[in-house]
């Protein structure tokens, strides 16, 4: 028999536990030791679950601890967390039992330092710098005198109150307040979605004519909800002009870079928004002064300029008695005017009378005048019929006149005949003489003007004749004359070689 399988265990003073009592004692060891810790490093995995708890963790270089964030915590935090930014976070250590792991509960974030959080600034300005959102050429001009002014501020600061005040001691203008977070987790979304609610204000509705982001001062942690990228873009993409005032005068956010003026205090910007009215009084009442000032300069100098012209131009009242003057004695002139008229038309008259003739002698004159018209029209008359009377006897006899009007017509016809037979060439041509031409047919009247070997016509009485011009004789003398035609001329030659 195996006397060692059948022996009973050795008894043990080392307590025994169950997993559950185990990990029970852990947790209330982790949880009562730690208490309350802060841990630095560096945030991964980072994940947000739809019931809206945040699981991550936090690494140096090295170790790694898980961290959870509850949903109640997520909205208190003072930042958004991302994967790779390096932060302090502060909870309490516990553990999970279920997977044997242990964890941070984290309430708080913020950043590890001021040198982290200005690295990411600065990253950021770097990126919205590339882009323009900086650019001097995108800022807008703010209205003169608004009539509305928007404020995106807490309700519950002194902001809003410095900012009332100070618009109603410059000059009242109607104030809206879209009241937001201006710290902790989600103050960014909410500051970005006011600048983006004012920007779409429905019809009807008053537009704002100038926007003021607001905040207090505070630390850079305080701050960093305008420095966020959404803030930034929704600031850019405003049409309304808008004034930043984010904390003191010392402070300086991204907002500032891309707002279209940075006021160093919410006062201040309520100061750049509306002017002051007794400025804008003691202002209007110097304009209405000078311009009082300047239209009396004006008028003193048309006055002195009236009395220059007034010097040189001459006395109205005078010419004007002078005028008068003349017309009375014009008037006077013109009521004696058609008596002495009558008066010069009757001596004129008188004068011409005696040198007039008597009416009898005129018409005795136009008497004897007439009675030789008379006659002379009667000796015409006379003369008149004698011609007609001579013109019907030859009608009468119309042989005898025909015959002497052709007698009278052939004699006439006769003349002009031998006139046209005497200027004709075709009488010359019958005496002996003829028409010389050249090729082109122009008369040649020169013997110099043909050249040898020329072409040339012969004009005859009864013909043509086309003949080649030879050399001139050898003695240069003159050419001896043709002997005269016979009666019955010959037949030239078919090639007659040469006339001379």
């Amino acid at each position: 028999m195996d006397t060692d399988a059948e022996a009973p265990p050795r008894p043990s003073n080392t307590p025994e536990f169950t997993v559950s009592e185990i990990s029970g004692a852990i947790k209330r060891t982790l949880e009562g030791e730690f208490g309350r810790v802060r841990v630095r490093g560096e945030i991964t995995e980072l994940k947000a679950y739809p019931s809206g708890h945040i699981y991550l963790a936090l690494k140096d270089e090295g170790a790694k601890i898980r961290g959870i964030i509850w949903r109640f915590a997520v909205p208190r935090l003072s930042l958004k967390p991302e994967n790779g930014m390096e932060v302090i976070a502060t909870g309490k250590v516990s553990a999970y039992g279920e997977r044997s792991d242990y964890q941070l509960i984290i309430d708080r974030l913020e950043f590890a330092g001021e040198g982290a959080l200005l690295a990411r600034i600065e990253q950021l300005k770097k990126k919205l710098a590339a882009e323009g959102l900086f650019e001097p050429g995108r800022k807008k001009p703010l209205p003169a005198l608004p009539r509305t002014i928007a404020v995106v501020t807490s309700e519950k600061g002194a902001v809003i109150q410095d900012i009332r005040t100070t618009i109603a001691r410059r000059f009242p203008r109607h104030l809206l307040l879209w009241p937001v977070p201006v710290q902790g987790q989600g103050a960014a979304e909410q500051i970005a979605a006011a600048i983006e609610g004012f920007s779409r204000l429905p019809a009807g509705f008053p537009r704002p004519d100038v926007l003021i982001v607001a905040r207090g001062g505070g630390s850079l942690e305080d701050l960093m909800a305008f420095n966020e990228e959404i803030v930034l873009r929704a600031a850019a993409a405003c049409p309304i002009p808008l004034i930043s005032a984010v904390g003191h005068e010392t402070d300086t956010t991204l907002i500032d870079f891309v707002s279209d003026r940075r006021a160093p205090t919410p006062t201040a910007a309520a100061e750049m928004a509306v002017p002051a009215r007794a400025e804008l009084m003691a202002a209007l009442a110097q304009s209405a002064a000078r311009l009082a000032q300047s239209g009396l300069a004006v008028l003193d100098r048309g006055r002195l300029r009236l009395s220059r012209v007034e010097a040189r131009m001459p006395d109205l009242p005078a010419l004007v008695g002078a005028a008068r003057q003349r017309l009375d004695d014009r008037a006077e002139r013109l009521a004696l005017a058609p008596r002495a008229l009558l008066a010069r038309k009757r001596a004129a008259l008188d004068a011409i009378a005696p040198r007039l003739p008597h009416p009898r002698e005129t018409l005795a004159g136009h008497g004897h005048t007439l009675s030789l018209l008379e006659a002379r029209a009667g000796a015409a008359l006379r003369r008149l019929l004698d011609r007609r009377h001579a013109a019907l006897a030859q009608r009468q006899d119309p042989r005898g006149g025909l015959e002497s009007r052709l007698r009278e017509a052939r004699t006439r016809l006769e003349g002009l005949s031998a006139r046209l037979e005497g200027a004709s060439y075709q009488g010359v041509l019958a005496r002996g003489f003829a028409l010389v031409r050249a090729e082109s047919g122009e008369a040649v009247t020169s013997a110099v003007a043909i050249a040898e070997g020329a072409r040339l016509t012969l004009t005859f009485q009864d013909g043509t004749r086309q003949v080649t011009a030879g050399a001139p004789p050898a003695g240069g003398g003159e050419t001896p004359p043709a002997a005269p035609p016979s009666r019955r001329p010959r037949r030239a030659a078919p090639s007659q070689g040469s006339l001379l």
